[in-house]
């Protein structure tokens, strides 16, 4: 018996995945659906919150996981989605995620060998200088 696959009997297993798969997707959009817009956008702002904390040093292990080039890009990131989200998504949740920011901003600030010009800092086009 040879241990060459192409000489094995060839089975049609790829359509049960493929429906599968075609279900997950189905079940995953009807599950956002299902989603109210101020939930996306403040789980979104999380999600980046929580990377940039780790990449400017807020982590468990700040020696191997600090990034600052990562996290300037994180933080622009998460200043655009809460600049423009702010609108749309209450007060008592914008309140949060903006100090939220402004702590990642100080910690970039504070990790950062060269120091950015006030107003310069990542996110800070869009949040004004964070002293």
């Amino acid at each position: 018996m040879s241990e060459n696959p192409s000489d094995q009997p060839q089975t049609d297993s790829a359509a049960p995945d493929s429906s599968r798969e075609q279900d997950d997707v189905a079940q995953a959009t009807r599950d956002i659906a299902d989603v109210a817009a101020v939930e996306v956008i403040t789980t979104a702002a999380v999600h980046l919150l929580s990377a940039a904390a780790v990449k400017v040093g807020l982590a468990d292990d700040p020696e191997n996981q600090t990034d600052l080039d990562e996290g300037r890009k994180l933080i622009n990131a998460l200043a655009g989605l809460i600049t423009a989200g702010a609108p749309e998504i209450s007060d008592m949740h914008a309140r949060s995620l903006r100090d939220g920011l402004r702590s990642v901003q100080l910690a970039f600030r504070e990790a950062s060998v060269i120091p950015d010009a006030p107003g310069k800092g990542p996110g800070e086009k869009y949040t004004g200088p964070v002293n």
